[in-house]
């Protein structure tokens, strides 16, 4: 009788990390978002904000540089600076929530015309809210001249502040909004200091000459 002998196969070798035919790589993808800002989504509070606290800053600095050329009392530079900043306040305020009431009428007239009142009613400007923040922003702006060189008592020293702290804040206002608006900060902040300088010289200018060709001082 024939023997049969039974053989033992070996197990398949298992694996080599390194063999290229039955390794399978897998390789993750990162999708990578980019977003963008929308600086045009910010022009409009960011105009009425900026233009605020410049105009607070230049017409106060202005008028009392300007009152400071025919009188050189403290005091008398300190009471233009605070009728300034109220009344120019004030102004901002009135002049503001007349032109976004307009704006409103005119939206609000479209919208019933187009039937779409409902949908699109919350996104209507607020003349209360406008009036409010250009207000704040002036008034704001104007504290900087009004606080630096109201109680100083030389009036050279006085002048000197007001012209020092009006131009770094000239500068600053310059600088921030171009951040927010997305443009080149060098250029915003030259182009507002600059702008600001030419009006409190001529400011100043004017008023001299007029106390000058009149002998005029005025006595508080």
């Amino acid at each position: 009788m024939a023997q049969v002998h039974a053989t033992k196969t070996p197990p398949p070798p298992k694996p080599s990390p390194n063999d290229s035919s039955i390794q399978i790589n897998i390789n993750d993808t990162t999708t990578t978002t980019t977003t963008t800002t929308d600086y045009s989504a910010r022009s409009q509070w960011l105009r009425a904000a900026v233009l605020g606290a410049n105009d607070g800053l230049v017409s106060v600095a202005s008028l009392m540089i300007g009152v400071g050329a025919v009188n050189q009392t403290a005091m008398a530079m300190l009471v233009s600076g605070l009728a300034g900043l109220v009344a120019g306040a004030c102004s901002m305020a009135i002049g503001e929530f007349v032109s976004v009431y307009a704006q409103y009428d005119i939206e609000l007239a479209q919208m019933k015309r187009e039937n779409d009142f409902e949908e699109k009613e919350k996104k209507l400007p607020s003349p209360a809210q406008a009036a409010g923040a250009s207000a704040l922003a002036f008034a704001l702006g104007a504290l900087l001249p009004l606080l630096a060189g109201g109680f100083i008592k030389p009036w050279g020293a006085r002048l000197g502040t007001v012209c020092g702290v009006s131009s770094l804040g000239l500068a600053g206002f310059g600088a921030v909004g171009a951040v927010l608006g997305g443009s080149n900060v060098a250029k915003s902040a030259t182009r507002v200091l600059v702008g600001g300088w030419v009006a409190m010289l001529v400011t100043y200018g004017v008023l001299r000459l007029f106390g000058l060709a009149f002998g005029s001082q005025v006595s508080l």
